[in-house]
């Protein structure tokens, strides 16, 4: 019986807490909306909400696919330049092409970055070097193909078809297909890793992976999977932010991937693995994007957001190793009380 209900009682504490998290961005990014609002109500007109969205749905995008890796106690550092070989592979294909079918370069988007993160997980499961390490290095490598592969040039809008640039900016009753395709994902994600036993497993693999082997989970196939599903998303990330922006160069998606684990951070996941939702690292994103937004129309320098950026990261992880010692805690005490 101890055995037995310690489970739960660990799952049913941090539910509460990634809840309680979860609820306290909401309340955070509606406090930085009306304050912004109340100085300048452009910024809550419909373009602008709008811009904000399409934004954060790239950026959720990629967040899920880092969450996955995260939960596993992994990181994919090169998600940014995942993103930006996949936006140029798209693009150049839709370039040289015309007459491809849309659908065609969205799939050799995905397949790019499917290719990028499976390099990923192969490296990191049977190279036995710390992803940070491994990603670290392929974010600079495959940065350095899409360079060589651009030569200098870069992708503009007038040479894309008119169906893919519209693909980034049409709505569905007025809301964005990039939002929507943000959503699917994020549903599609959730459920997988709450409901089905290979998303539990990456859990339990975050949580503690020398238990995980123990009980008999695949881990080398596992971390594997979470690589490619993480290569998989930044890659329709890509194809994405192809459509969106319409210009492509070498260095799409720059930076991108600290702004991902931020917002992986602060949405709740922890980055010693083991717990946190899509629906939080979404939440994360929304909120970075938004404060990216928000802060240069309240006239805060750049510095100053970097500085806000960093200030979130360092409190998350300080809640997450509150959280961890207090569940630790509670465990202690009902194994106790059982005895």
């Amino acid at each position: 019986m101890p055995a037995r209900g310690a489970v739960p009682a660990r799952a049913s504490v941090l539910e509460r807490v990634l809840r309680a998290r979860e609820i306290s961005i909401v309340l955070a990014l509606a406090l930085l909306v009306i304050v912004t609002a109340v100085g300048h109500p452009s910024f809550v007109h419909s373009q602008s909400i709008r811009d904000i969205l399409l934004g954060a749905a790239i950026m959720a995008v990629l967040a899920v696919g880092q969450t996955i890796v995260v939960i596993t106690r992994n990181i994919d550092l090169s998600v940014g330049s995942v993103l930006g070989l996949s936006a140029f592979a798209a693009g150049s294909l839709l370039m040289d092409h015309p007459g491809v079918p849309i659908i065609v370069a969205v799939l050799v988007g995905i397949a790019v970055g499917a290719g990028c993160g499976l390099v990923n997980g192969l490296l990191v499961r049977f190279g036995d070097v710390p992803a940070l390490v491994v990603t670290l290095g392929t974010l600079y490598a495959y940065r350095g193909v899409a360079y060589l592969w651009a030569g200098g040039s870069q992708i503009n809008a007038d040479e894309l078809p008119d169906g893919f640039l519209k693909f980034g900016t049409a709505t569905v009753l007025g809301v964005p297909y990039l939002v929507l395709i943000a959503v699917a994902v994020l549903v599609i994600a959730g459920v997988v890793l709450r409901s089905y036993p290979a998303g539990r497993q990456l859990y339990a693999l975050g949580s503690s992976p020398d238990g995980a082997r123990l009980a008999g989970i695949p881990v080398g196939r596992r971390t594997l999977a979470a690589f490619l599903a993480s290569g998989v998303l930044a890659g329709l990330a890509g194809v994405l932010f192809a459509a969106r922006f319409g210009t492509v160069d070498a260095a799409a998606g720059n930076g991108y991937e600290l702004n991902v684990v931020a917002a992986v951070v602060v949405g709740g996941v922890a980055i010693f693995g083991g717990s946190g939702s899509v629906w939080g690292a979404a939440l994360g994103a929304l909120l970075l994007t938004t404060i990216g937004s928000a802060l240069p129309v309240l006239g805060v320098d750049q510095f100053w957001q970097q500085a806000i950026v960093g200030a979130l990261i360092l409190l998350a992880i300080g809640i997450d190793r509150l959280i961890a010692a207090r569940v630790a805690a509670a465990l202690k005490k009902r194994g106790s009380h059982v005895r």
